[in-house]
This record gives structure tokens, C-alpha cells and sequence, in this order.
């Protein structure tokens, strides 16, 4: 897992340098080199955060962003297992995440659009924020055009997997027991939001560990940004 640290070390590098904005010698980078800087790290920083959301297993075997069943569903859940249907609801769990993992890096040119589209405003706001100040803006540029994005490579992915098919008769079963009932429930959009939660998770632990951590600088312009 070299790459991500070294590619996340670079904004944690920067992030350290920023804190020199008001002393006289960091006005001599100039603010359209620091700027470019920030564009860079943020670019190669998003890119492997969708290549760790978007690898085999990137989210099921990630506790802190695995796709579980919703928390309404949670009395099925317990119900199913009991009844024999475990591995059921394993294999509709994996499915989910699978979906998820195929659809991440659908993110990778949206983010680079949000990156090379932000405004001197935008950056200084990053460059100023708190620990998940990039993450903020990330979600607030791209959250939605992310989901429009996602949905129907979740669609067809779950449908090409038979999810939907899966959920169903799971549903069907547990139907059948007595004193229940199934809260309505969309499960496509439950999956492209728990999907767009947990690439925004990954971004999130992996700016506060750069904010705090750097390691590296691999480009020659970061090298030179940082190299004073």
C-alpha cells in the first residue's frame, strides 16, 4: 500500500507548508505555484482513493465502509439467519459491495473536474480548513453528480449479479414468518449511498492522516513547492 501513502504524503506536505503563507518567505513561491501544488496532491490523492474504494474487496473488506443491510432491516436480517438463510444474506452483502467496488472509479474523473475547476477562493478555503477540510469540499462539488453517476452502474451491476432477484426472496421469506412486516425500501438507492458514504469515508481518514503524516514528495513540482 506504498503508493497511497506516498500519494497522500504530498497533501500532508503541503498542508504543513501552507502554515508558512504569512512569513516573507514563502511570497516568493508565488500563489499560482502553491495553488498548483494543492491541485496536484488533491489529484493524485482522489485517484487513489478510488483505487482503494474501487479494488476487489476495497469495500467488503473494509469494516469501516462495508455495505451491511440498513438498519429497518436489521429484524430480517436477525430473523433470516435464524431461520437458516445465512448464507443468503452473505452472498446479497457481497453482492452490495460489489456493486459498490465497480462503481467507484466512476469518481476518478469527477473529482479531477472538481479539482480543475476549483477557484483560488476554494483552495484557500482547503488550505485554511480543518482536518476534513478537502474531503468538505469534494462533497459538497460532487456528491450529487457522483450519485447520478453511480446509479446505474449499481443497477447494472446488481442486476447483472441477480441482487435484486436475491433481496426479493429473502423479502418472500421472511414474509412467510408470522408478525412481520418489510419497511419500503429501495435497495439500488441504498447502495449508491452507502457507496458514495464510504468513498467519502476513505478520503476523509486518508486527509487526516496526510494532514498529520507526510512522507514523500514525488513530483518534480511538489519537490519544488515544498524543497525551499
Amino acid at each position: 500500500m506504498l503508493l497511497p501513502q506516498i500519494a497522500f504524503a504530498q497533501f500532508g506536505d503541503f498542508m504543513k507548508e501552507i502554515d508558512k503563507f504569512s512569513l516573507p518567505g514563502a511570497k516568493t513561491l508565488g500563489d499560482d505555484k502553491i495553488i498548483s501544488g494543492l491541485k496536484e496532491a488533491l489529484i493524485v490523492g482522489t485517484e487513489n482513493t478510488v483505487k482503494l474504494t474501487g479494488n476487489a474487496d476495497g469495500f467488503l473488506k473494509n469494516d469501516a465502509i462495508k455495505i451491511l443491510l440498513p438498519e429497518k432491516l436489521q429484524s430480517m436480517d436477525k430473523a433470516l439467519r435464524l431461520a437458516g438463510f445465512g448464507p443468503q444474506v452473505d452472498e446479497l452483502v457481497v453482492s452490495m459491495n460489489r456493486a459498490a467496488e465497480q462503481a467507484a472509479p466512476l469518481a476518478k474523473p469527477i473529482f479531477k473536474d472538481a479539482v480543475t475547476n476549483m477557484s483560488f477562493d476554494d483552495a484557500k478555503k482547503i488550505l485554511d480548513g480543518g482536518n476534513t477540510a478537502a474531503t468538505d469540499y469534494f462533497q459538497g462539488k460532487t456528491r450529487d453528480q457522483l450519485a447520478t453517476a453511480f446509479k446505474p452502474e449499481v443497477e447494472k451491476t446488481m442486476s447483472q449479479v441477480g441482487v435484486t432477484t436475491q433481496y426479493k426472496e429473502l423479502v418472500g421469506q421472511y414474509t412467510m414468518l408470522p408478525f412481520v412486516t418489510v419497511p419500503a425500501f429501495d435497495l439500488d438507492d441504498y447502495v449508491v449511498g452507502k457507496s458514495l458514504d464510504g468513498l467519502f469515508h476513505t478520503l476523509a481518514q486518508e486527509e487526516q492522516k496526510i494532514r498529520t503524516n507526510p512522507a514523500a514528495r514525488v513530483t518534480d513540482l511538489l519537490k519544488d513547492v515544498f524543497g525551499k
